[in-house]
């Protein structure tokens, strides 16, 4: 299941040193605008300690953990939705991912320019926001221009729907409002899935800070209260730090994060946080051959996740074989959730729940 989500900000904000840092890639990350022009794909592993634990009972051969896609977009710009800096290319691969991670700035440096002059978080959201709605704009008027006369003559219901709709959006885009702040149906949703609007895509925001930035930051807690306003989570890191983490073993990383104080690196906290704002859980597959995590849209069917292993596996779908993670730790082996009756048999309409420990059964 291949899902991506994509950093965007402004120019020189920490964008792909982040990136650097999830990828541990040695991407151009130059202190001027546009040093990345094209869009840099990376995937991570989703840190899941449950591995750990899957590893050790079942000694495999091969260890697999899930992932996903980050992508890098080069720094957006005042004026992008018309052009400026670029903005047409980037935004075009703004729109072909999932979900949206927005890098603030949140520290002052002096030897690192800022393109607007000055360190002002809210405005810098404000201004990738806008752009972005913007580009929305411009392709929802440009549908209704081509739909609204047929829409306003014609007894096609799908039509009179699908102008409604735009024009909703159209009027929520001209006050500012974000297309994820409204609600839809599932026709409405089928409909919006053609147009890619970048302001429907969930969002996080990143701030990024200082080695010595962490407490007491203004700039921190003015993100933090913009994000509020729109329920939006906020990850606060140091993408130095992160970037200096990423070339250390799991040893000396784990000692490194002791020596500042931290529980977990901010980069665990942001992927973790992305694969929950994309809607997605883990269920595993477990053997002497191989113990694998593999990802899954919460409120998927046995099936479904079954074809995501393989086509073939959905196509002859008989029953899935269930256990836990939690009663395999409770009991310690798969012959003792056995004997306690905690395996299942689980028909079509099971819904997988993460952490699901699935056999699955079929015939084609």
């Amino acid at each position: 299941m291949s899902l991506t989500a994509g950093i965007v900000g402004l120019p020189n904000v920490g964008k792909s040193t982040l990136f650097n840092a999830i990828t541990k890639k040695n991407i151009l990350a130059a202190n001027y605008p546009f040093a990345t022009i094209e869009p840099n794909v990376g995937v991570v592993t989703v840190p899941d300690k449950r591995l750990d634990y899957l590893n050790e009972l079942y000694k495999p051969k091969s260890l697999v953990p899930t992932t996903f896609e980050f992508t890098d977009i080069a720094g957006l710009v005042k004026g992008a939705s018309t052009g400026e800096g670029l903005g047409n290319k980037f935004l075009s691969h703004i729109r072909e991912v999932d979900a949206i991670v927005e890098v603030v700035r949140c520290f002052d440096n002096e030897n690192i320019t800022h393109v607007e002059g000055k360190i002002d978080p809210v405005r810098d959201i404000e201004i990738i926001n806008i752009e972005l709605i913007l580009s929305d704009l411009d392709i929802v008027e440009n549908r209704i221009g081509k739909i609204e006369k047929k829409a306003r003559s014609t007894k096609d219901k799908d039509v009179i729907m699908e102008f409604n709709l735009l024009s909703r959006i159209k009027e929520a885009l001209l006050k500012n409002v974000p297309a994820r702040f409204l609600t839809y149906n599932e026709d409405e949703l089928k409909i919006l899935k053609a147009f890619n609007l970048i302001t429907l895509k969930p969002f996080i925001y990143v701030a990024n800070v200082l080695e010595d930035g962490f407490d007491n930051n203004k700039y921190v807690q003015e993100v933090v209260e913009y994000a509020k306003n729109e329920d939006a989570k906020v990850v606060v890191l140091c993408a130095k730090i992160e970037e200096e983490l990423s070339e250390l073993n799991n040893e000396e990383k784990q000692l490194f994060l002791e020596e500042l104080g931290i529980n977990e690196s901010g980069l665990d906290k942001l992927i973790n946080a992305t694969y929950s704002l994309l809607g997605l859980a883990t269920f595993f597959t477990v053997g002497s051959d191989e113990v694998r995590a593999w990802t899954f849209k919460k409120g998927m069917k046995a099936p479904k996740c079954a074809g995501i292993i393989h086509t073939d596996f959905e196509k002859g779908f008989i029953k899935a074989e269930v256990m836990s993670y939690d009663d395999l730790v409770k009991y310690g082996s798969d012959k003792e959730v056995r004997e306690n009756g905690k395996v299942r048999l689980e028909g079509k309409e099971y819904v997988v729940q993460d952490g699901d420990i699935c056999h699955f059964r079929f015939n084609v």
